[in-house]
């Protein structure tokens, strides 16, 4: 059951939507044989989006998981490849993958370079310490422009980006690639789906090129090793062998980043896309040993090698329902998961079994009698277990680092059209919060309403067409809503809230001062203050005016009133809650009379802390032809929005500005008109801020009739 980890690539394929990410991983998919067949985007026939709406809308909603072989110098690899989205909406889903991968291959359109959703993506994997490399795709395409593209990596994204190869023409005359490290051009037969191909010598009119393109190469991968340096400096050229060793130690440092041509359409490129993921991205057990802490302790840091000896630990980080039973996708770190193994989940305590494992190739399964570190299976059996969570050896606990999740923009309302849909729908939308960490629903007691809450209009689409043709919930759907947030504006010292009840018998007492002021992430990281869901609480009694088990009840009360707001329902954020003083009762005082006496002095303290309210403001990147540039930019003014930058690119104008979402409704129907159906654009959060008070007294009233 040995394994060499060395034979093992935990990938992804990432990138802004439209660049080409599903079709290159369908050729990695047809070059490695797990397919006989290539599917197609444009047909609805990619096997990697393998779910309705992604066939009929050509996009990538889900990550995809599958395992495929690949031969290199006479060894077989195996190689865990994820497909994950482009759209922002669906930008959890790229979130979560990165958390789990070893190396990403980052691809980018060949015209249009470094776009919007390539930065958030970008920023993504440097968060999780994702080394990556990168292909420039579509270069078979009118327009497309290799140098340009490497230039957007290296000014827009700050990244070292190192050609290892230059195309041969571009556009429709698009002959083949140039390996750099070799000096030798290969060209791709196009009979045999490009599976065949021709290595030849540079042609004459490519090597002046290709000489000044090495030259840059050797000396940026010099840059990164010093014993390759000492021999540049001395004018001796480095062998391919030790250029490639040292290219190799600099990607898994993240301080350089391959970069490759190709146009997956027309199957240029893919097999040596395979080469360098083997050649330079790292095997599981080149990067460091996962950390995590103590269940029991969590200032106790913990670490577990990649070795399938020491103790089992895995992070779970997709769930997908299925009728056979929920498939929990997860990472094995540690050690090794057997068919039938109980392990725990450290976070709640329950124990859990692993009935059934599998190897995932999209939506089929392959089943596996254990699964060893370093790899990506499902299991089926894990019931109350969901995406961040740790599965562990019960003797040996660790909780692995968790993933951050979005807080949702958007919402609309839903309502069952009868009563037996009303039972489907609580089970359905139950379905989808495990599958989805970034989706919230919640009934409204007073309109009788179910409110469901996502990142962006498309997610709550794929999400209302899922309940309803999927899973055959009759439901009337309302128009999208912005979800706003509250927050205060100043300090609030010494509010008092008293609750006090006397209807014969045992009475209810509860009294506590609390102090209320603004406050930040960075200042509860600082304080080290629990600050779930924005909101931090300190416990400030002296002389014990309120025992000790009252004061956890005061804080419930404090966080579910934030939850609900008090302006106007809507979320209060981006507050500390310092509990002062109080007082109690023998007989009387009790934990829901302190709850109730946190909820009274909360809503005191942000009435005399003049509150505000606060809405979702967006990034937004506009793609336009520059005769409609002045229509464009009129129109985003219109839509309170601010322009912050702007560039030139070929006949094009690039416009990045920040909009509310409230303006944003319909936008890109507008733009569509606006431009003759020429113009595009992304969209993605980028923060809350003040709404000015004209409009904010518009949201209030509204939000109370």
């Amino acid at each position: 059951m040995a394994q060499n980890f060395n034979h093992i690539r935990n990938i992804g394929i990432c990138a802004h939507i439209d660049a080409g990410k599903t079709t290159v991983s369908e050729r990695i998919l047809y070059y490695t044989g797990k397919t006989y067949k290539i599917g197609e985007v444009h047909e609805g026939t990619a096997t990697m989006d393998f779910l309705q709406e992604e066939q009929e809308r050509g996009i990538t909603i889900q990550s995809a998981a599958t395992t495929c072989p690949w031969i290199k110098d006479g060894n077989e690899y195996k190689i865990n490849l994820i497909d994950t989205p482009g759209h922002v909406d669906f930008t959890i889903e790229v979130e979560r993958s990165l958390r789990v991968l070893d190396g990403a291959v980052a691809v980018f359109d060949g015209k249009e370079g470094v776009e919007a959703q390539s930065e958030t993506v970008w920023r993504q994997a440097d968060r999780y310490g994702v080394p990556r490399m990168c292909l420039i795709n579509k270069m078979d395409k009118i327009g497309a422009d290799f140098d340009f593209c490497v230039k957007t990596i290296r000014d827009r994204l700050g990244a070292n980006g190192v050609p290892i190869q230059y195309p041969i023409g571009r556009g429709h005359e698009l002959e083949g690639i140039i390996d750099l490290m070799n000096m030798v051009a290969h060209y791709y037969v196009p009979e045999d789906k490009g599976a065949k191909i021709e290595e030849r010598p540079i042609p004459a009119d490519w090597l002046e090129i290709a000489k000044k393109w090495r030259a840059e190469m050797v000396e940026k991968i010099s840059e990164v090793d010093d014993a390759l340096m000492d021999k540049y400096l001395q004018g001796i050229e480095p062998s391919v062998p030790e250029l490639k060793a040292a290219l190799r130690k600099g990607v898994v440092q993240k301080k350089i980043y391959p970069v490759l041509a190709g146009a997956a359409l027309k199957n240029v490129g893919v097999q040596k896309v395979l080469d360098a993921v083997i050649d330079y991205l790292p095997a599981p057990h080149e990067k460091s040993e996962v950390q995590g802490t103590d269940p029991r302790d969590k200032t106790v840091v913990l670490t577990r090698a990649h070795d399938e000896n020491a103790p089992f630990s895995a992070l779970v980080f997709k769930v997908v329902s299925d009728i056979h039973g929920d498939l929990t996708y997860m990472r094995v770190y540690s050690g090794k998961l057997e068919k039938g193994q109980r392990v725990i989940n450290p976070g709640n305590g329950k124990k859990e079994l692993a009935s059934r494992i599998f190897e995932m190739h999209a939506q089929d399964r392959i089943p596996l009698e254990a699964a060893l570190a370093g790899n990506i299976v499902a299991v089926v059996g894990i019931k109350d277990s969901y995406t961040g969570d740790t599965l562990c050896d019960p003797d040996k606990p660790i909780v692995l680092e968790r993933m951050t999740f979005p807080e949702p923009v958007i919402s609309m309302s839903i309502e069952p059209k009868s009563q037996d849909d009303r039972r489907k729908l609580a089970d359905a939308l139950g379905v989808i919060r495990r599958e989805d960490p970034s989706f919230r629903s919640n009934f409204n007691e007073e309109t009788g309403q179910t409110i469901i809450s996502g990142m962006g209009e498309l997610h709550l689409e794929i999400i209302k067409n899922k309940l309803i043709r999927d899973m055959k919930v009759n439901v009337e759907v309302g128009k999208p809503q912005v979800s706003y947030r509250e927050t205060i504006s100043r300090k609030a010292e010494d509010v008092r809230g008293l609750f006090k009840k006397q209807t014969g018998g045992r009475g209810q007492f509860g009294d506590c001062t609390i102090t209320l002021e603004p406050f930040t992430a960075a200042q509860a990281e600082e304080e080290d203050l629990d600050f779930t869901g924005s909101v931090a609480f300190e416990n400030g009694v002296v002389g014990g005016s309120i025992p000790k088990e009252f004061i956890p009840s005061v804080e419930y009360g404090v966080r579910e009133t934030a939850k609900s707001g008090v302006l106007a329902g809507f979320q209060l954020i981006n507050i500390k809650v310092t509990l002062t003083d109080g007082k109690y009762h023998d007989v009387d005082s009790s934990q829901i009379a302190f709850e109730q006496a946190g909820r009274i002095a909360l809503q005191e303290a942000v009435v005399k802390a003049t509150p505000v309210l606060l809405e979702p403001i967006m990034k937004v990147v506009v793609t336009v032809p520059e005769e409609y540039f002045g229509a464009v930019t009129g129109d985003i003014s219109s839509r309170r929005g601010m322009i912050v930058e702007q560039e030139d690119r070929a006949n094009a104008k690039i416009v990045s500005c920040e909009v509310p979402l409230s303006e944003m409704f319909g936008y890109t129907t507008q733009l569509r008109s606006l431009t003759q159906g020429r113009g595009s654009n992304t969209m993605e959060f980028l923060e809350y801020r003040a709404m000015p008070r004209t409009l904010q007294d518009e949201v209030i009233k509204a939000s109370k009739s």
